[in-house]
């Protein structure tokens, strides 16, 4: 196993090496066909690769930038698509199936949902999404299929980004009324950031630990006491493409569940309750990493109508 996860390794530091040599990461054939080949290299969940248990730090520094890199990739596809979109005379949202990882964001966002109303009491009517750049998708998924009289505030650094975002729901009679967009860094949002019910925190927002952990931090000073904090985070061979979110990166919040897909859904996905409120966080998570299996938590996995294994979660709880 150890010959095989050396492999699949330098499989990956030899598309990083490609991708890094490419003059531009703009879609083309060639950056479409690189980007493939390294989703599918990292999307197996039967290694037992932890990437921070990687001390080559050769690989260790390959990883950070190939992270970067995927994070600018994403972004020009994503300005493409929404380019695109935004040209079509009728409502572009019936046209998101041209977007090519519009199946994926249809998973994520149903799995989003299903983990939300597991933690909650209440449909949220104020939802923030940090971080949502030209092609607002999670937001659009769940305000049309899951949460219909939720209104959601997109927030994203780069106003060119807001305003493909934008042109994509104005004129959709319905989410355009329900989607505001708002161009400001997250670190100088603070006013506000206490009304709303769930914070969204995209994998996209702090590509690098300690930005990552910044982000989180002003969250916490900001949001309301009970309120849930939901961010992306990666797992396996995945935290190639995007960074790892710790239990002991959320000092100020409960962590409910970190959930790692096992399907072509790259993203795990991490829920957290801000301390305070009716709902009171038990204490045995907070701050701290929680390193699996422990008595402190369950690890099972979540079926499918087959019974086949297809998702590993784990629910935190108090260690009695």
């Amino acid at each position: 196993m150890a010959c095989e996860n050396n492999l699949v390794v330098k499989q990956i530091i030899d598309l990083y090496n490609q991708i890094s040599n490419l003059e531009s990461l703009k879609p083309s054939k060639n950056v479409d066909t690189l980007f493939g080949q390294l989703v599918s290299t990292c999307l197996p969940t039967d290694t037992n690769i932890d990437v921070t248990e990687i001390h080559d730090e050769k690989v260790k520094d390959a990883r950070s930038h190939l992270i970067k890199l995927c994070g600018e990739a994403e972004g020009y596809l994503e300005q493409h698509f929404s380019t695109i979109l935004g040209s079509f005379e009728d409502n572009p949202l019936n046209h998101l199936h041209i977007f090519p990882y519009y199946n994926n964001y249809l998973k994520l966002g149903k799995l989003e949902f299903d983990l939300l109303a597991q933690h909650t009491t209440h449909v949220p009517t104020k939802v923030a999404f940090i971080g949502s750049g030209p092609m607002p998708l999670t937001s659009i998924v769940l305000a049309k299929f899951h949460l219909p009289n939720t209104t959601f505030h997109n927030f994203d650094i780069d106003s060119h980004a807001n305003t493909l975002a934008s042109n994509l729901v104005s004129r959709d009679s319905d989410l355009s009324k329900r989607m505001i967009f708002h161009t400001t860094d997250v670190l100088n949002a603070k006013e506000g950031l206490d009304q709303y019910d769930v914070v969204f925190l995209a994998a996209l927002v702090g590509m690098d630990k300690e930005s990552k952990v910044k982000a989180i931090e002003h969250l916490e000073k900001h949001m309301a006491p009970g309120a849930v904090l939901m961010l992306r985070s990666a797992h396996g061979l995945r935290a190639f493409l995007y960074p790892i979110v710790d239990s002991c990166d959320l000092k100020g919040f409960e962590v409910l569940t970190i959930y790692h897909p096992s399907d072509d859904v790259v993203n795990s996905v991490v829920i957290a309750r801000k301390l305070g409120g009716s709902n009171g966080a038990r204490g045995s998570q907070i701050g701290r990493c929680v390193v699996m299996p422990c008595n402190c938590s369950k690890v099972h996995a979540i079926t499918n109508n087959r019974g086949m294994e297809k998702n590993l979660i784990e629910e935190f709880s108090a260690i009695e």
